[in-house]
């Protein structure tokens, strides 16, 4: 049976000392996790494993919208309507994929991941 990542703490859960088999590996750390928001575009390059790299976006004011009729147009968010991941990013208007988000053109739900992909794609909601 192979062991978890949490199996290398050095306490066990009743106090007692663990001495682990090995060190965690730098691909096991986590990050902090990235919540993009609505304001002027700024976005954030990290490397990650296998030397490849990945564009996270910090703020974005422009989203990708696609009206249906295969057309893709840039348009301007407006503000975060609802956000079903959690209600506290709802609240705090951070962009997830699945969010729905107002803009000039009308409601649209969030596609893309924005906090891994570096864009924020969406497609318009018929009303």
């Amino acid at each position: 049976m192979r062991k978890s990542v949490e199996n290398l703490a050095t306490s066990k859960i009743t106090g007692g000392r663990r001495r682990p088999l090995r060190i965690r590996r730098k691909y096991e750390i986590d990050r902090f996790p990235n919540e993009p928001v609505t304001a002027a575009q700024v976005t954030v390059t990290r490397r990650v494993r296998g030397s490849n790299s990945k564009t996270a976006l910090k703020t974005i004011d422009f989203v990708n919208l696609s009206t249906g009729d295969s057309k893709v147009k840039k348009t301007k968010i407006l503000k975060v309507l609802e956000n079903a991941t959690n209600n506290d990013y709802q609240r705090r208007g951070i962009i997830t994929k699945g969010a729905i988000l107002e803009t000039e053109d009308g409601k649209c739900r969030v596609v893309s991941r924005p906090g891994q992909s570096g864009t924020v794609s969406a497609v318009l909601i018929k009303s």
